[in-house]
Parts: structure tokens; C-alpha cells; sequence
């Protein structure tokens, strides 16, 4: 017995040892599942009622076993219990209430038992290296690291990195960029998860950050955070646009980033796969910094719509495809890079629409003020667009526009207070046609405009406005650049594009998020009146009990 006691004893040793050395564990861990795995080996040949306890000695081997017993005056449980006289026959001077120790001998551990414990063994052992895997890259988040391609499943990147996996997942790879087993390859760290199977390790190669850890890694100005990458947008395995900007008024910020016969800017250029990459000098003034992020296009004009967060670009006949790009790539990735919606027309497109919407106001205010055609034309031509600009704009102004005097000025603002009132009443009567709630009308910001528009989207009552989200309410619609079919042929215009977000129900308006979130705090306030006048009558029908219960006395 003893024999195969040691030969046992050095076995589970010898794997302890392997075990902790090759996975990089503390040699403790592997001691202490291996101690489990004896006690439940003893358990098994003594039975499993008894609390069994185990002692390995990580030098030697020598296995010391023992049961815990209590010891009380009426035995209840024979497997953990003794009587005082059976106590003290294990420890002199036990008491009623003392546990004590009833040393067991050894058992033979046999073939079974044997690979019972390496099985307790290796799932604690992988337990361990697990949690040290996730600790080790928890927080390596946004990091650049290297592997080994280990396999492609089902399009998703394996990558062995070292003491780990990581998967680049098929939307994160860069396209037509051929993965081969056993071929070194870098990628960001992405997304580190806790998994029942591991940590689960995301990788990316497709990321405006990787680019910019790529730029990192090969122009120290960055790295040292002299010249910094303030945005980043990328069609990945195609074209690239950076926008730089240098701390240092001595450092060229797009020279540093090419570098010397442009080493540097290629360097990154080769790890992705052929990527053309511009690089953009940063401006604070947005006009600027679109001018700059439509190179190599030339750009004419520039007008900002800061209210919907619009950019139109107006550029030269011959530079219209060349600022759209390929497949719209040039402007969609300008877009990306500026945070802003960019519309590119010509300056003939630029020049019908400004007439058209001259025409549109002009006509407008011709009917709705009742005024003749120069008088109109002489109040868009001043820049006014609304007739609530006409009703509510200072006297002053108005008067001050060539031709005018305080009394034209006074019975125009009139007229667009009548014109306003009757627009008003009009949209009145068709949101009661479409049987939206009077109470609807009583919440902040809404005009009988906007009750129209939410009748006309099925919200009709106090609940169904509760009901929605502010963003739901107010989130602006945001359309797809403007594009040509190909910047190699004529300029040919393609059907409008679908709306990439359709926006909330009163997204026309402009309302803010602060005003959204007002509507619909006002709008759920008539549900915790009713709890609360729940509440109050509870409370009264609660003390009239009371009272009847005391006259009754």
C-alpha cells in the first residue's frame, strides 16, 4: 500500500509542479486543488457524511488526513459527532462543545481516484489561469498588441496572443485582407470580457484607433503628446483622413506625420494593407477644417447651418467630382472626420437654390402681408425668412431698412401677427379634426403646428406623449451625404438617399433637449397626481374606519 501511495503522491506532484510552472500559476493553487481532490478521493472510501480534511506537504508529499468531529453530549449525526467518553479518548481533556481532530490513514489512491484528482486538478488550474488571463488584460483596453494567426472560423480571426486569445471579428477586419494561419498580425484591443470559457478578448484592425496607435508607435511627436490626432475617420483598407494639430508652433503637424521622403506615413500605410491615408491640418474654425478635410477638392464657399448641424459646400463645376470621391467616399469620410453633415453642390446648384428660395419667401410674404411683390422682395433680400422674424423683430430694425418708416415697419408687424394668428387657428382646427386632446395644448413649447404633426403620428393624448422618450420626441433627422455615381464620369444625380435616422416625431422643429425633456415631464405629471390622490384617499378611507371603529366602541 504504501508503495502506491507514493507512486500516487509523486504522480499528483510531478503534475502540480508541470501544471504551475507551464501555465504560469502559483505553485499554492495547484497544492490546494490537488488537497481537494484527495479529500474528495477519501470521502469516497470512507463516505461522503464525513468532514473529511486534507494535508499535502508541497516539499515532501507526505499526506496527512483527518476527520473533524464535535463533541457533544447525545450523538446525532455518527459521521461528525462523538460522545464525551469517545472524545477523550481522541484528545485528552475534550469537552462537550470542542471539535477535534481523528486522524484517518492513509488510502490508497487508486487508478480512479488518481484520475479523479487530476480531473479536480485541472479545472481549478484552468479556473485560476482564467482569472489570470482576464486580470492580465482587463485593463489593456485601447492597446496595440501582437499575435499569431491560430485559426478562421467561420470568418472570425483567432489570434493567439501569447499567454491568451483574441478574436477579430469579421466586421472588424480590414476587407479583402487574407488571413493565414501561422502569420504574425497587430490589432487594437477593442473589448476585454469575463467569460465562463475565458476572457473574451475583442480585437480590431478596422478602427480610426488603431490608425491613430499605428501614427503612435511611428512619429514620436505624437507619442510624446507635442503633435496630437484631434479626429480620425477611415474606410478601412481603402482611404483615411487625420486631422493634426502641433503644441508646438515650430513643428509642422502633417510633415512630422509623413516624416522624411514620407517613411513614416507609409510605414502605416503598408500595416493596413495599402490604405491611402490624408493627413489634415486641425482648425478650431469648422468652415476652415471642412475646406481642409474636402482636399484634394478645391472649395468656393462655405456656409454653416450650426441650428440642424449641416455644412453646405459650394465647389467649382470641375471639382464636383473630386470633392464627392469615389462612391461619395472623399465627403462621407469629411463628414466623419468634422462631426458635421457636409451637402456638395455646384455653384450653378448653389446659385437655383438661393433663387428658388428667394422666389419661395418672397411669395410668402407677398400673400401672407398682403403686400406687393418689391416690398416682399425688399424683406428677403434683408435676410428675413419667417413671419415670426417680421412680428417679433425690434421696430427699429425694420424701420431702418431703406424705404421704411416706423409706421410701414408697425403695420407690417401687424399684419404678421394676424398672419401668424390665422395660421395658428387653421392648425387648430385640424389637430381637433384629428382628435388630439385640448389638455395636449397646455404643455410648454408646443405650438398647434406641432399638435398636428403629433396627431398626424398617433399621439393624440396625455398618456401617448408620456409615454414617449425625449429623443423620440425630439431627436433631428439626419440624411446621407449628397453623392454622384463616379468621380471618373459626368456628374449624374442619383435618387434621394434613405434617411439614416429617422429622427423623433418633432424633429422639424428644432425644439432642444432641455425644452424635450420639459414636454414630457409635464406631460407624465397627471400620473403622479393620481397616485398621490390615490394615496390621500386610502388615507381618508383608512380614518373613517378608524372613527366608525371608535364610535361603535
Amino acid at each position: 500500500m504504501a508503495s502506491a501511495i507514493s507512486a500516487n503522491k509523486a504522480e499528483l506532484l510531478a503534475i502540480a509542479n508541470a501544471v504551475a510552472s507551464e501555465k504560469m500559476i502559483d505553485k499554492n493553487i495547484v497544492i490546494e486543488a490537488m488537497e481537494e481532490a484527495i479529500q474528495k478521493s477519501a470521502r469516497n472510501r470512507y463516505g461522503a457524511e464525513n468532514d473529511i480534511r486534507a494535508k499535502l506537504d508541497p516539499q515532501t508529499g507526505d499526506l496527512t488526513l483527518w476527520r473533524v468531529v464535535e463533541v457533544v453530549e447525545e450523538v446525532e449525526d455518527y459521521f461528525k459527532q462523538v460522545d464525551l467518553a469517545q472524545g477523550q479518548k481522541l484528545q485528552e481533556g475534550a469537552s462537550v462543545g470542542d471539535f477535534i481532530v481523528d486522524p484517518l490513514p492513509p488510502v490508497d489512491l487508486g487508478r480512479i481516484d488518481a484520475q479523479s484528482a487530476k480531473q479536480v486538478i485541472f479545472q481549478k488550474v484552468r479556473d485560476a489561469e482564467r482569472e489570470r488571463q482576464f486580470e492580465e488584460f482587463k485593463d489593456r483596453a485601447d492597446e496595440v498588441i501582437t499575435g499569431v494567426i491560430k485559426s478562421v472560423e467561420f470568418g472570425h480571426v483567432i489570434v493567439n496572443l501569447g499567454r491568451a486569445e483574441g478574436v477579430i471579428r469579421r466586421d472588424q477586419q480590414i476587407p479583402r485582407e487574407a488571413a493565414r494561419t501561422g502569420e504574425r498580425v497587430r490589432a487594437l484591443i477593442t473589448k476585454v470580457e469575463r467569460n465562463n470559457r475565458g476572457p473574451q478578448i475583442f480585437l480590431s484592425r478596422s478602427a480610426p484607433d488603431f490608425m491613430r496607435k499605428l501614427f503612435a508607435q511611428e512619429v514620436p511627436e505624437i507619442y510624446d503628446g507635442i503633435i496630437e490626432i484631434k479626429a480620425a475617420a477611415r474606410d478601412p483598407g481603402s482611404r483615411a483622413k487625420i486631422g493634426v494639430i502641433s503644441h508646438d508652433s515650430s513643428i509642422d503637424p502633417v510633415g512630422a506625420c509623413v516624416g522624411m521622403k514620407g517613411s513614416r506615413v507609409q510605414a502605416v500605410v503598408q500595416e493596413l494593407q495599402g490604405e491611402k491615408i490624408d493627413i489634415i491640418p486641425w482648425s478650431d474654425d469648422i468652415a476652415t477644417f471642412v475646406v481642409n478635410a474636402l482636399q484634394p477638392a478645391t472649395v468656393a464657399r462655405v456656409v454653416l447651418d450650426e441650428e440642424e448641424g449641416r455644412i453646405e459646400v459650394v465647389v467649382p463645376d470641375d471639382q464636383l467630382s473630386l470633392a464627392i470621391g469615389r462612391r461619395g467616399q472623399n465627403v462621407r469620410l469629411a463628414s466623419q472626420l468634422t462631426g458635421h453633415q457636409i451637402d456638395i453642390m455646384t455653384e450653378e446648384e448653389a446659385s437655383e437654390k438661393r433663387s428658388k428660395e428667394f422666389a419661395e419667401r418672397s411669395k410668402m410674404f407677398e400673400e401672407e402681408l398682403d403686400v406687393d411683390e418689391t416690398l416682399s422682395q425688399l424683406l428677403v433680400a434683408e435676410g428675413f425668412a419667417e413671419l415670426e422674424e417680421v412680428a417679433y423683430v425690434p421696430l427699429e430694425e425694420l424701420a431702418a431698412i431703406e424705404g421704411f418708416d416706423e409706421e410701414l415697419g408697425e403695420e407690417l408687424q401687424n399684419r404678421a401677427k394676424e398672419a401668424l394668428e390665422r395660421q395658428e387657428e387653421a392648425h387648430r382646427a385640424i389637430r381637433r379634426e384629428l382628435g388630439v386632446e385640448d389638455a395636449l395644448a397646455d404643455m410648454p413649447h408646443l405650438s398647434e403646428a406641432m399638435l398636428v404633426v403629433l396627431g398626424k403620428g398617433g399621439i393624440k393624448t396625455l398618456d401617448d406623449l408620456a409615454d414617449l422618450a425625449t429623443d423620440e420626441l425630439i431627436a433631428k433627422k439626419r440624411e446621407a451625404p449628397r453623392r454622384r455615381n463616379n468621380a471618373d464620369g459626368p456628374p449624374t444625380r442619383r435618387p434621394p438617399q434613405r434617411q439614416e435616422d429617422k429622427g423623433g416625431v418633432l424633429g422639424e422643429f428644432g425644439l432642444s433637449e432641455e425644452q424635450g425633456n420639459e414636454i414630457i415631464m409635464a406631460a407624465r405629471a397627471h400620473w403622479f397626481e393620481d397616485e398621490d390622490g390615490a394615496a390621500d384617499a386610502a388615507t381618508e378611507a383608512t380614518t373613517q374606519e378608524a372613527a366608525n371603529a371608535d364610535s361603535d366602541k
